[in-house]
């Protein structure tokens, strides 16, 4: 972990977080949930075997960012109706965080997340994580007009909606993808990287300005909150 230089963020006043695997570990397994849902609507929907429908749903994901913009390109499908559907899981695997509480209480401006999955799910997870009260909005799929990260154009959108200055904005994502479009906008960047969600070794990263496997040790030395 790269411990983070207090002077890179003294004038960032946004903060834009992603939710799945990054507010909360992977190794929580909350995100599995949603894997499955989307595998079986997939094989009900396109009536084929659930092996293939995960085959699909990892090729559109690669593809395209999320598997649902695959599945709406090539199927047209109703997004509202998937998104519903694979967000109907069970989030009290999540519990109360106050450590979390307290770094994001101590970090300066407004707290933002941007996601592609829902503000239902978002919302869902944050109230369990005892941190709604931190966010002033979620931007989620649906106010991205379904375009999902790391496509620029959700990135104008967040920026424009909330009068972000990219200069005085930081992001943290555990998908180094989508910290592309971030940094060329000009936002501090922090990679919380996961065993589900690494860089090949010919990948260029460069754009993760930050790179911690442990979001909460990170904004702890960050904000001197030990």
């Amino acid at each position: 972990m790269k411990a983070p230089k207090r002077e890179d963020f003294a004038g960032i006043d946004v903060w834009v977080f992603d939710l799945d695997n990054t507010l909360y570990p992977a190794s929580t397994n909350l995100f599995a949930q949603i894997d499955v849902r989307m595998k079986t609507y997939i094989a009900q929907l396109l009536n084929m075997p659930l092996e293939d429908a995960f085959k699909l749903q990892k090729r559109y994901y690669h593809e395209y960012g999320t598997s649902l913009r695959g599945l709406v390109l090539h199927h047209g499908i109703d997004p509202d109706a998937f998104i519903d559907h694979v967000h109907d899981i069970d989030h009290s695997v999540l519990n109360a965080d106050p450590r979390l509480d307290a770094v994001l209480a101590a970090l300066p401006g407004r707290k933002l997340i941007y996601t592609n999955g829902s503000a239902y799910h978002a919302e869902s997870t944050v109230k369990r994580l005892g941190v709604a009260h931190h966010f002033d909005d979620i931007f989620d799929i649906r106010a991205g007009d379904y375009i999902p990260k790391p496509d620029p154009a959700g990135y104008a959108a967040l920026i424009a909606k909330h009068a972000v200055t990219p200069k005085k904005a930081a992001m943290f994502e555990d998908s180094h993808k989508n910290l592309g479009p971030a940094a060329a906008l000009g936002m501090k960047t922090v990679w919380v990287r996961h065993e589900g969600m690494l860089a090949s070794e010919d990948e260029d990263i460069s754009h993760c300005h930050y790179v911690t496997d442990d979001l909460l040790a990170w904004l702890t030395a960050l904000t001197d909150k030990a």
